[in-house]
């Protein structure tokens, strides 16, 4: 019954998203918002709906240590798993407003939010401040985009919008109310089996939030980002991945401290290892993403595998394996810095290029 709970809550949030989206990005493209703005708002925002109904849910009911894993982990499972996959299946196009505007923010955001971590707790003060900063940059991509023309979205998630069934208001809104409460069901379901298996299984919530429940939200980034690339909407995948990342930090991570009854407690393995962790993968996007505008195969499969040696840590660290010290000690010393290496030299020779050109 629990396996069974957990998929047809996972099935809800997926369902429920896909509707939200469907109705509210028709709804603002009726309402004439151009879709640049849709693109990066509604549509990100609504691939993170299934995250901030867990969240929300988790925070409610005092599964803190969920709430935060389930945040932290969709970021790392975004970049490292949907944007290695999707790069996997064709090189993906990088626009220049992620290199220059997007990027640069969600690095800031995850300092920030590391830097509120510091005290333990991510208090209902630092929740508005996250909130404030998710208004501040709604309005950020409403300003850039309102030269854009209002047209049609392309987003796989939207493929569809102008069909003339959909033109109709109160099927826009029936659409989103649907949505919303698959959202809702699907959400409590998921936490309780989530729950559930965490004991069955003798490991922390917190683990179970930073892999189970975080992979299984982030479907709806999978989906999208890996059919943009093989319909050669590269661009979309990124932009999907970068928007969906900083809205759950800024949306996700703020209206869940709004409503937790204490704050959000961190525990301390997620400040010394995970928080430094989504830290470090975000930062990775800054050479792979402007050396060409590109994010090659070679590029997707080095994100992946970071995926794996991630996750196999996180699963030697929950059965204190004796492996793990030596695990460990082979990461810092010789993956790391033979990594950052490659992606510096990389850099450097596309810096090189540059002024020839």
């Amino acid at each position: 019954m629990t396996i069974l709970l957990f998929i047809v809550g996972l099935a809800l949030l997926i369902l429920g998203a896909e509707l939200l989206v469907r109705g509210a990005s028709r709804l603002s493209l009726s309402l004439g918002i151009a879709p640049l703005v849709v693109g990066l708002t509604v549509v990100s925002f609504g691939t993170s709906a299934p995250e901030l109904a867990i969240s929300i849910k988790a925070a409610l009911d005092g599964q803190t240590d969920l709430a935060l894993g389930n945040v932290v982990g969709s970021n790392i499972f975004n970049i490292l798993f949907i944007l290695g996959l999707s790069a996997l299946v064709a090189p993906l196009v990088v626009d220049r407003q992620l290199v220059r505007q997007e990027v640069p923010i969600l690095v800031g955001l995850c300092l920030l939010v590391g830097w509120m971590a510091l005290d333990r707790e991510i208090s209902f003060g630092d929740g508005l401040v996250l909130v404030a900063l998710m208004l501040a940059y709604t309005g950020l991509l409403y300003y850039v985009g309102r030269s854009s023309a209002p047209g049609a979205v392309s987003d796989p998630l939207v493929t569809g919008a102008d069909s003339p069934w959909l033109s109709k208001l109160w099927v826009q809104l029936l659409l989103m109310v649907l949505g919303l409460v698959m959202l809702v069901f699907g959400s409590r379901w998921l936490v309780q089996s989530a729950t559930v298996f965490a004991t069955m299984l003798g490991v922390s919530p917190l683990v179970i939030g930073l892999t189970i429940v975080s992979a299984g939200t982030s479907l709806p980034e999978v989906a999208t980002s890996v059919i943009a690339a093989a319909r050669g909407e590269r661009e979309i995948a990124v932009g999907n991945v970068m928007g969906s990342c900083i809205f759950n930090l800024v949306c996700v991570l703020g209206i869940s401290a709004l409503v937790a009854r204490d704050g959000l407690v961190v525990p301390g393995a997620l400040l010394a290892f995970d928080l430094p962790v989504m830290f470090a993968v975000s930062l990775a996007c800054l050479p792979v993403l402007f050396t060409g505008h590109l994010i090659a195969r070679w590029e997707g499969g080095l994100f992946l595998a970071y995926y794996v040696f991630y996750t196999t840590y996180l699963v030697l660290w929950t059965q204190d394996h004796d492996s793990l010290d030596e695990y460990t000690w082979v990461m810092r010393t010789v993956v790391i810095p033979l990594t950052a290496i490659t992606l510096s030299v990389v850099a450097w020779r596309e810096l090189r290029q540059r002024p020839r050109a």
